[in-house]
């Protein structure tokens, strides 16, 4: 019996070791040095088999799923088409349906926690919501970051247009070598903007897409310059030049304006969260001691006082920190 035991042990050890050693390989095929190498190899084919290889789109009107019903009843909904729009501004790549499908996800997240956890009933609402709305924080915050990323591309990519309008090339033509030239995002979006002149949209009508898809203040800056200089007339290289200078200009003052600023976002996320946290420890270590905040009607109105000023105080100091330039 007790060796049976032991070949039991030694079966079990040796699956799981199988078991490992067959998941180091397969993320080494996937994911390893030499996938990179082939996908690079691959990529670089693809580029050198021409343009005319490219899937190109600029259909219009995207779709919100890959289901033709829900289609039909997401496009009859309120509201749909901004939350498309947000979406297509943050990069992700998320339909509406599946936006909706992972905000599902956290609201059931949200009631199981709230079923689980004894806690009242405002903080079983709270993370009720808290789950619904996290899908679109993560979407607000990927735009933001994506923002950020192409208000900083800006300047270099106004560079190398002007660079390549003073050798000579035509304005559509500068706009495919940021678009070749450049990373991502602000590359696929001159890219964009390139293909659609391409296949016959107006100029004027390329760029007023491309600021509505990047609500960028200096992008849009851009566009409004281009525009007028096609109306009017003029050097449009000098005008290149004087926008990039003054987006670089601008983006060093915020970053000192970001560092001298660093203190107050400390102190807000401080202040903010520090009651929250000496509540939870009041509450792991004594439930009965601050169970009167929920329990007491004068507790309740006390709590709804505090986050009232609380909420208040955050944003007096996002208000003080929040330095436009």
């Amino acid at each position: 019996m007790l060796d049976l035991s032991y070949l039991v042990y030694s079966l079990v050890f040796l699956a799981v070791l199988l078991l490992c050693g067959g998941a180091w390989l397969a993320w080494q095929a996937a994911r390893g040095p030499g996938a990179a190498r082939v996908a690079r190899r691959l990529r670089a084919m693809q580029t050198a088999s021409g343009e005319s290889e490219k899937a190109v789109s600029i259909t219009k009107d995207r779709p919100l799923s890959d289901n033709p019903v829900l289609q039909g009843l997401l496009a009859d909904l309120p509201g749909v088409q901004k939350i498309d729009q947000v979406l297509l501004q943050s990069g992700k790549h998320w339909k509406v349906a599946t936006f909706l499908g992972w905000s599902s996800v956290g609201w059931m997240i949200g009631l199981l926690l709230a079923s689980v956890l004894p806690l009242p009933w405002f903080f079983r609402l709270g993370l009720m919501l808290a789950g619904t709305a996290l899908p679109y924080l993560l979407v607000l915050r990927a735009k933001a970051k994506r923002l950020v990323r192409i208000e900083q591309q800006l300047p270099e990519a106004l560079d190398l247009m002007a660079r390549a309008m003073r050798a000579g090339h035509a304005f559509p033509t500068a706009l495919k070598m940021v678009g070749e030239e450049m990373t991502a995002p602000l590359a696929e979006e001159f890219r964009t903007v390139f293909d659609e002149v391409n296949f016959g949209v107006a100029m004027s009508d390329a760029l007023m897409n491309l600021a509505a898809r990047v609500p960028s203040t200096d992008l849009r800056y851009f566009v409004i310059a281009v525009l007028i200089q096609r109306e009017t007339g003029g050097n449009l290289t000098e005008l290149l030049a004087s926008i990039s200078a003054i987006i670089r200009d601008r983006l060093k003052l915020l970053g000192q304006v970001r560092v001298m600023s660093a203190e107050g976002r400390m102190s807000a996320w401080v202040l903010g969260l520090l009651p929250f946290g000496a509540a939870l420890m009041m509450y792991v270590m004594n439930p009965q001691f601050i169970a009167v905040l929920y329990t007491d009607s004068g507790g309740r109105k006390m709590v709804g006082v505090a986050m009232g000023l609380l909420v208040i105080g955050v944003l007096v100091i996002r208000k003080i920190i929040n330095i436009r330039v």
